[in-house]
């Protein structure tokens, strides 16, 4: 209950997020064509490789389904990750890409923007009906029916895979500029002063020595003159 709990407070914090994602889901394709069709092809491929990303390459952090089903904690992820990983994306698809999404929404406070809610709703609500017709064409065994409702399974089926594919490549596109504000190449770990979010400032003495002689910019301290070099001594 108390998980259930805090993924729904996450839920109502992610309504008052204030930055938006790089691209949009309707911008993807032209953004970066080739990755959306890979997407398209090879998700679960994608999907592993996205999730791995937004974890900085660190494993330990993994968490089955980033630790927004009740599942999470309770397959052995600490024990062998990347065989959990590779089981999340393949047997949970839809779940593993949602999550990823909300890493990467909670890290860097990204709101979905409504015409993004608008595309993934309907999604949804093509897959639920294209069911409901499922099932009705199957209790009444009507053959002009059930032949229309293959069809509409088949184009809920394509929406889907495309919304996917276009999600995930927004999610790629948005750690892109992740690492670049991070001076990091694509897949690299950042160090360690950098695992916080890209856009706070780092403390002022990050990546700078202590100047040194107590605080002369370069060089030994100035010498002080003495009596002999033309100035008084006390006294005189």
């Amino acid at each position: 209950m108390a998980t259930s709990q805090a993924n729904l407070d996450k839920m109502q914090q992610r309504q008052n997020y204030t930055k938006i994602w790089q691209t949009n889901l309707m911008n993807t394709i032209a953004s970066d064509p080739p990755y959306c069709c890979f997407s398209l092809f090879c998700g679960p491929c994608v999907s592993y490789l996205l999730r791995k990303r937004a974890l900085y390459n660190d494993m330990s952090r993994y968490t089955c389904c980033a630790g927004y089903m009740p599942c999470s904690g309770k397959c052995g992820e600490n024990k062998c990750p990347e065989l959990c990983l590779c089981t999340e994306v393949f047997l949970c698809f839809g779940n593993s890409v949602a999550s990823t999404r909300f890493l990467l929404q909670d890290e860097f406070n990204l709101q979905t923007t409504q015409c993004d809610n608008c595309i993934i709703g309907f999604m949804f609500c093509l897959q639920q009906f294209a069911c409901i017709c499922s099932i009705v064409a199957c209790i009444v065994g009507n053959e002009e029916l059930n032949e229309a409702s293959q069809a509409l399974s088949c184009l809920a089926n394509m929406v889907y895979c495309t919304v996917c594919a276009c999600m995930q490549t927004q999610h790629k596109i948005e750690m892109d500029g992740r690492d670049k504000k991070l001076g990091q190449q694509p897949m690299g770990v950042p160090a360690a002063q950098q695992m916080s979010r890209f856009d706070e400032p780092y403390p002022p003495n990050v990546g700078h020595g202590q100047p040194p002689y107590g605080g002369y910019p370069s060089g030994p301290p100035p010498a002080v003159a003495s009596p002999q070099q033309g100035y008084p001594a006390p006294g005189y």
